[in-house]
């Protein structure tokens, strides 16, 4: 099988395609015959640096370093104990994050338990693009801000690949939604929010007040989230993606009576399928900014670098 293999971490030059086995499930896995993937800028991470590469892929010494977690396909073959999927069932999800994916590839070995059944009007491109992304919307929005119909919501970098899913689920579930982006994407992020604030040119908390959650997926320094913590009323949540929540700043969130969170995503089958029922439904609908086929994989990874884009970066096998 055609397969991208980084030879070594730094640019996206670093991934070669490939001639690889075809790999063979194992019992509790089947094997997907990819139809899509998308990247994420945690893939830009891992593919750049030595630190990245060991923290989220751990791969094994001597094994052809393959990145990637997102997926879509149909099912080729199942493993022993198998029961939820056959051959031919069309599927996605975010396999073995933080974990060795291998997800660059014509086929992936996947454990069955990480996938859901793709619906049926949803085409595989879109199904690829709600994983990561959309399982960290949803860990952030369901899991840890337990947003619920009434609820005032800001979300910083709302055209972003987990911004564009918060805003959405968000609004599923009733809140009122308001989202930071720059100017550039205001037209798109109006069809996800409420209320649209251009971060370069207003200061959120000057137009913001009595928060109920905060997703901040943009910004790794703290500051921007002791400006966050300013709008949100006593009882509400800041989740951050990006920036640690340090003793200081845990005092301060005391101190007003909020919640903090770092979210950390993990490939689960059950908030996959959660998912899948939001697609199903057309609550969710993924916006992909660009499409890339499998040989153009590298140039995927270029514009996903270039930090410019709203949505997904998807890629067809």
């Amino acid at each position: 099988m055609k397969a991208f293999v980084l030879t070594q971490p730094g640019g996206p030059e670093n991934l070669v395609l490939s001639d690889l086995p075809v790999p063979q499930p194992k019992s509790g896995e089947v094997l997907v015959r990819t139809k899509a993937l998308s990247i994420n800028p945690v893939d830009i991470a891992v593919r750049s640096y030595d630190w990245a590469l060991n923290m989220f892929l751990q791969p094994v010494a001597g094994e052809p370093v393959v990145l990637g977690w997102d997926i879509a396909g149909i099912v080729e073959s199942v493993g022993p104990d198998v029961t939820s999927f056959k051959p031919g069932d069309a599927v996605f999800g975010m396999v073995r994050f933080p974990g060795y994916g291998k997800a660059y590839a014509e086929y992936v070995a996947a454990p069955a338990d990480q996938l859901a059944l793709k619906p049926a009007a949803v085409s595989f491109e879109s199904a690829a693009a709600t994983t990561l992304a959309a399982l960290t919307a949803w860990k952030a929005v369901v899991g840890y801000g337990q947003v619920k119909k009434g609820d005032r919501v800001l979300i910083h970098g709302v055209t972003g690949g987990v911004g564009h899913f918060a805003a959405q689920i968000a609004r599923h579930f009733g809140a009122y939604v308001i989202g930071t982006s720059s100017a550039t994407h205001r037209d798109f992020a109006l069809t996800l929010v409420d209320e649209h604030i251009d971060y370069k040119s207003t200061r959120f908390e000057e137009v913001v007040s009595d928060v109920d959650f905060v997703l901040d997926g943009v910004q790794m320094t703290k500051e921007h989230l002791e400006r966050s913590l300013t709008v949100i009323r006593p009882g509400g949540t800041l989740v951050s993606i990006l920036a640690q929540f340090d003793e200081a700043l845990n005092q301060q969130l005391s101190a007003r009576q909020v919640k903090g969170y770092r979210v950390g995503v993990v490939s689960d089958g059950a908030d996959q399928r959660s998912l899948a029922e939001l697609l199903e439904s057309g609550a969710l609908q993924p916006h992909i900014f660009r499409t890339f086929a499998f040989d153009e994989l590298p140039e995927a990874h270029r514009v996903q670098e270039s930090k410019s884009i709203a949505g997904k970066v998807v890629v067809t096998v």
